[in-house]
């Protein structure tokens, strides 16, 4: 029996899954690690926890796997987050810039001043915004003394977290990234598949530094000194989180879309062979390409919070102890009492793209109870998303069937009711909640012949639940009227 190993560096912690060839998962492990807060807006992480909990939730997962029965490694990663290191050393050189970070939000500012934000969104798909890694970079070339000069010379490699993994997983041999990754970092044209000079010049990013872009699924590296495996496992799918998600849900045909819920919400839309420009505020995006030539494009709008939200009631407010009350909560109250919560956080994502937007509570009086602030967060998740995939259906000229669902948030019957309340269409929820590692698991296991083809990986997608819209249209109307009063206001 073969084994694919799949790593899934998310934001707040590490996930590796074993499965076999059954798709059946064998071994599971998962680390959190901290998070650095310098000052407000900012945020970081230490590349060398990231790597600790990666080979922390490696060991947990491979108790009782024979090491020798690994026929493939796949990574997915949070992919906005940006990583420098030294080439000799492997020793980061700045703490790694993570997505949610907005440091970078005068630079954007003054990016879009200048007339760029046309230019860039022409050659990625993107609009200028402190989530891209780009600015990010940027910022430590500026900012950390010496750091420039070195990146000029070579001594300095950049990447996204799956490169960073890569280079450590192959002992400091492999420097490269695939293209679902390189296609978020504003420095990638997404036609040509390759790095833009006009943008690296833009941004002040040396070639130097950058990593070799590859497919999303193919050998591109083999395990060296790693603790636990043999030397020469191949690592052969890279995909960032919210592409190897789409893969995993099995989102192969043009109009497939999914939602991952996770400390934010994203939704990508397959669009076919050939990317849409949005004209809603949304993004453009490589899903993947295959080491067969197969290129598919998506369709992205990311709401920055979503199961942050009902973090915030646990920690910041004290409403509940653990994440998996609210939906109790929740239910003991008919419906959220007019109450409104607009999830910004971190601003406003697709398709408003207003970082100086800040979360906002709407429609209090008396009688509001945690409870209804606690409907009324479940309920501002949701209806993010119909702001996005309304945009995402006038983009693609097509209307939406069916939403796949997965990320912890996905378990949560009330929110998927919901959600397909408000959008008007049915929402599938897979058997396996986890499509990220799976999708990681898919292209690695595809790039090494565990699976023959697309058709051996769809076959084994399978459906828990299906949720069907029940409220009526005209009440579900007048809250989505509240839901934009309170956007604006935000």
């Amino acid at each position: 029996m073969r084994h694919v190993i799949a790593i899934d560096q998310g934001t707040t912690g590490s996930t590796v899954l074993v499965l076999d060839e059954k798709l059946d998962i064998r071994g599971r492990g998962y680390r959190e690690f901290r998070q650095i807060y310098p000052q407000p807006g900012w945020v970081e992480h230490d590349p060398e926890d990231i790597w600790a909990s990666v080979m922390d939730a490696l060991g947990q997962a491979m108790k009782g796997i024979e090491p020798s029965s690994i026929a493939a490694i796949g990574i997915t990663n949070q992919r906005e987050t940006a990583v420098i290191w030294e080439r000799a050393t492997g020793k980061a050189a700045h703490n790694a810039i993570v997505w949610q970070d907005r440091r970078t939000a005068d630079t954007c500012a003054e990016l879009k001043a200048s007339g760029k934000e046309e230019q860039v969104k022409q050659l990625t798909g993107l609009t200028i915004d402190p989530y891209f890694s780009g600015t990010k970079v940027s910022w430590m070339l500026h900012n950390v003394p010496g750091m420039a000069t070195a990146a000029r010379d070579g001594s300095l490699a950049f990447g996204t977290v799956d490169s960073y993994l890569l280079w450590r997983l192959t002992g400091g041999r492999v420097h490269a990234t695939d293209v679902t990754n390189a296609s978020r970092t504003l420095l990638f044209d997404i036609e040509e598949l390759e790095w833009s000079d006009e943008l690296c010049e833009m941004l002040g990013v040396p070639r130097a530094l950058l990593p070799d872009v590859v497919p999303s699924s193919g050998t591109c590296g083999m395990t060296k000194g790693v603790p636990g495996l043999p030397d020469g496992v191949p690592i052969a799918g890279l995909a960032g989180d919210q592409q190897s998600a789409l893969f995993g849900q099995a989102c192969f045909a043009p109009g497939d879309a999914k939602c991952t819920y996770g400390t934010g919400a994203f939704i990508l839309m397959n669009t076919g062979d050939s990317p849409v420009q949005s004209r809603s505020g949304l993004l453009t995006t490589v899903a993947w390409k295959l080491s067969t030539g197969e290129l598919r494009y998506a369709l992205e709008g990311s709401a920055f919070i979503a199961g942050a939200a009902v973090q915030w009631l646990r920690d910041g407010l004290g409403l509940i102890t653990k994440a998996s009350e609210i939906e109790e909560l929740a239910r003991s109250v008919p419906d959220s009492g007019g109450v409104i919560v607009v999830p910004a956080f971190a601003g406003l994502g697709a398709p408003h793209w207003r970082p100086e937007a800040r979360a906002s509570i709407t429609g209090i009086t008396r009688g509001t109870t945690k409870a209804h602030l606690a409907r009324a967060v479940l309920e501002g998740i949701a209806l993010q998303n119909v702001d996005i995939l309304r945009a995402m259906e006038r983009d693609a000229g097509r209307p939406l069937t069916t939403l796949k669902v997965d990320g912890g948030a996905a378990a949560n019957d009330l929110l998927m009711q919901f959600q397909s309340d408000v959008l008007g269409v049915e929402i599938a929820r897979p058997e396996l909640v986890e499509s990220t590692a799976l999708g990681a698991a898919f292209l690695a296991g595809l790039g090494t012949g565990v699976w023959k083809d697309q058709k051996a990986i769809e076959s084994t997608w399978r459906e828990q639940r299906r949720f069907k819209p029940t409220q009526d249209r005209e009440c579900v109307n007048e809250h989505l009227e509240r839901w934009d009063a309170a956007v604006e206001k935000a």
